[in-house]
């Protein structure tokens, strides 16, 4: 285990038993890259604030669940990251849409830099390399789910094909990415 990682969890079980100066150096080692994910998804600067304020709550709450061996911390934080934003969204039920600016991305079948699939650089570059063996229609589906937040019919919208089309192609992209990183 990686030195960051293993202070990162170790101050996970701080926060687990109450430890406030616990809290703060999680805040201090992950709050940059949760903002990432989170402005990502809300680019709403103030939203995508009061969002981050909202998983560091959850993280204070839900300390004690973290399995250091289900995953590495900074993926944990991630994902409560990003199902915070999704679910601010869909309370709201509404869309954000992402600046018309990174909308090409759509079409780009290029890799992006590493620190834009995970939060944890290990996982992301094995996570990119799984990634660019998918087909592209595969790689641009999940990216756009996953790290977009979109739903499975705004996708097959967004791409003009079916629901059916748009569901096997992210069902069968993550059974690849699964064999790929050896899940």
């Amino acid at each position: 285990m990686s030195e960051g990682r293993e202070a990162l969890s170790g101050a996970i079980a701080g926060v687990a038993g109450g430890d406030r100066a616990a809290l703060k150096t999680v805040y201090r080692l992950t709050s940059a890259k949760l903002f990432g994910t989170i402005i990502r998804i809300v680019p709403e600067r103030e939203r995508a604030e009061d969002i981050l304020q909202d998983v560091y709550v959850k993280v204070w709450r839900r300390a004690g669940r973290f399995d250091g061996s289900k995953g590495s911390p900074i993926t944990w934080l991630c994902t409560i990251a990003r199902n915070t934003a999704l679910n601010e969204l869909r309370r709201d039920g509404r869309k954000v849409e992402p600046p018309a600016d990174t909308l090409p991305e759509v079409e780009d079948s290029d890799a992006l830099p590493a620190d834009e699939w995970l939060c944890a650089m290990e996982e992301s570059q094995a996570l990119a390399r799984c990634l660019q063996e998918l087909s592209g229609d595969q790689r641009r589906s999940i990216r756009l789910a996953f790290f977009e937040g979109y739903s499975y019919s705004e996708l097959a919208k967004k791409v003009d094909v079916p629901l059916g089309t748009m569901k096997s192609w992210v069902r069968r992209g993550l059974a690849g990415l699964k064999g790929c990183l050896g899940g």
